[in-house]
């Protein structure tokens, strides 16, 4: 239930949540070769508390440097954009946001329209930002990413922000849909803000995984927890080791859970999960891009980059992009 204060999120039409994970369970963990769980649900409350978490610990600088650029660069992103409202997909606690809501709001009446899987998260986040900012108008939004990307009601020109990196979670060909079918949504004054993490040396990268505390480790232990509560599963996740690593050849993080011992794990209306010693779960991917990828990434979307923001030492990138026809 959302805290004292919180106003429900509207959700959009979606899959049912326990068919959806049934099915990504079923997909995942009892195919051939490499088992792999959606990254999608890290994000029950716990998960983004830990992820929130996660964001200040020191080996993790895409929040930080992200942070820095929006600073920077928030005033002239909502002036090009000439925003009357933004739409922030996978936005949880707006932590990332609220640079760009300070700008908005400092043109006059503005919108701001959350999407985010966890719905009670978002119910105590536009609480927090009514209270932040008294004259937003927020619209929070329960949605999968991979069910609806709309930002229903908003105004226009409306910024869309995809940040954090997130995109990066997605192989090249879910990244293409999902940034195709944005663009879908969006009418050609709109805007598309898109952060992405760089290619860079492979120490840093690691170590923004592994972080010494192990909150990333429990974060990605946190799957397993969620499995267990929304299908009656049997996961021991102290049974599982985290392990993260780049991947040179695909320029990506690959997060994962490795099986101590030997495990046989029971799903209700799944099946059965055996998995060997050191045999691993995929939890997550997170792809690091350069300038041209990122724009031949957005091209095949059917976004032209106009824009292309960076530090003097480049960690982390921004990118402002309009629709094309």
């Amino acid at each position: 239930m959302p805290e004292s204060g919180a106003v429900p999120a509207t959700r959009v039409a979606a899959a049912d949540p326990r068919v959806r994970m049934r099915a990504d369970a079923r997909h995942g963990l009892l195919r051939d070769g490499q088992k792999e769980l959606p990254p999608t649900y890290f994000y029950d409350a716990r998960g983004s508390q830990l992820f929130d978490e996660i964001t200040r610990l020191p080996e993790y600088y895409p929040t930080r440097a992200e942070d820095v650029l929006l600073r920077r660069c928030a005033d002239d992103i909502v002036r090009i954009a000439s925003a009357r409202s933004i739409a922030e997909l996978g936005a949880g606690t707006a932590t990332k946001s609220r640079v760009l809501l300070r700008a908005l709001s400092a043109r006059g009446p503005a919108q701001y329209l959350p999407l985010d899987v966890d719905g009670d998260t978002l119910a105590r986040t536009a609480a927090e930002l009514r209270v932040e900012f008294p004259s937003l108008e927020v619209c929070p939004l329960v949605a999968d990413m991979r069910d609806d990307v709309a930002a229903r009601g908003a105004r226009h020109p409306l910024l869309y922000a995809f940040l954090g990196s997130t995109i990066g979670n997605f192989d090249v060909d879910e990244a293409d849909d999902l940034l195709h079918r944005i663009r879908l949504t969006l009418r050609p004054t709109d805007r598309l803000l898109l952060g992405v993490d760089l290619i860079k040396d492979e120490p840093t990268l690691n170590a923004a995984y592994n972080d010494s505390r192990g909150v990333t480790a429990e974060f990605n232990r946190n799957v397993l927890r969620v499995l267990n509560r929304g299908l009656d599963a049997d996961f021991d996740p102290d049974a599982f080791r985290h392990r993260a690593f780049y991947n040179v050849a695909d320029a990506r993080i690959e997060m994962h859970l490795d099986a101590i011992h030997p495990q046989i794990v029971r799903i209700p209306d799944v099946g059965i999960v055996r998995l060997a010693a050191g045999e691993s779960i995929r939890t997550e991917i997170s792809c690091k891009y350069d300038r041209q990828s990122a724009t031949r990434m957005l091209e095949r979307a059917g976004f032209r980059m106009t824009d292309w923001m960076t530090a003097p030492h480049p960690l982390f990138a921004l990118a402002l992009a309009e629709p094309v026809a």
